[in-house]
């Protein structure tokens, strides 16, 4: 599981109405560049209501095109949505509890893998999308999926492209949402791995050393 952003000085991954556009053109070679080496790519649901992404590849590719993947815990992933638009594979993954009504409008749309109550339980769905070869996927989710994914312990690796732009906004959300932690001491430790430069923008490496450690 690789998370791999793009944020303002700040640590603002949009502005405050949702929309934006924050790496450089450089930096989205590099961003198609590590799209092409993996076979997921994975969203929030919160992302795909605000951005409407497509998730596709602009890149050929030898093989098929990752799989698009939204974490949707009530199913609230539009019919039209943009990347229904390009083919592949599309998994949404979801909570038994979602209603059945959305699951039948999106079931010939999609494959749906529904794990947890109330909210999606993160660990199952990796794993089933594990059993069907997808071992590799790369984050591109909201805050909230990031802190979800950091707080289950399932992230290896963090790329944060830094744009030299400050956004801003009190409400505008950062790289990392959730619920936080109280005290230093419950802080997540990541190790530096990389510094590399593409066009403005500083691209930051680390790995993972979990909380508190």
């Amino acid at each position: 599981m690789i998370l791999n952003a793009a944020m303002s000085l700040d640590g603002k991954i949009s502005t405050k109405n949702g929309r934006a556009r924050i790496s450089s053109p450089e930096d989205m070679e590099r961003v198609q560049r590590l799209r092409a080496s993996v076979n997921g790519i994975m969203v929030g649901i919160n992302t795909l209501l605000t951005d409407d992404p497509s998730l596709r590849m602009k890149i050929e590719t030898d093989g098929p095109p990752p799989a698009r993947i939204v974490v949707d815990s009530r199913l609230r992933t539009p019919p039209g949505a943009r990347l229904f638009s390009f083919p592949g594979k599309i998994i949404i993954g979801t909570t038994v509890g979602a209603p059945v009504a959305r699951r039948k409008r999106l079931m010939d749309r999609a494959e749906i893998i529904a794990v947890g109550d109330g909210q999606v339980d993160l660990v199952t769905l990796l794993e089933e999308l594990r059993d069907r070869d997808i071992r590799r996927v790369l984050l591109e989710g909201g805050g909230t999926l990031n802190w979800g994914m950091l707080e289950s312990g399932l992230i290896d690796e963090i790329v944060v492209a830094v744009a030299p732009l400050v956004i801003g906004g009190r409400e505008t959300i950062t790289l990392f949402e959730g619920d936080g932690i109280e005290d230093m001491s419950q802080a997540y430790r990541l190790r530096p791995t990389g510094v590399e430069r593409y066009g403005p923008d500083l691209v930051l490496t680390f790995k993972p050393r979990g909380a508190g450690r």
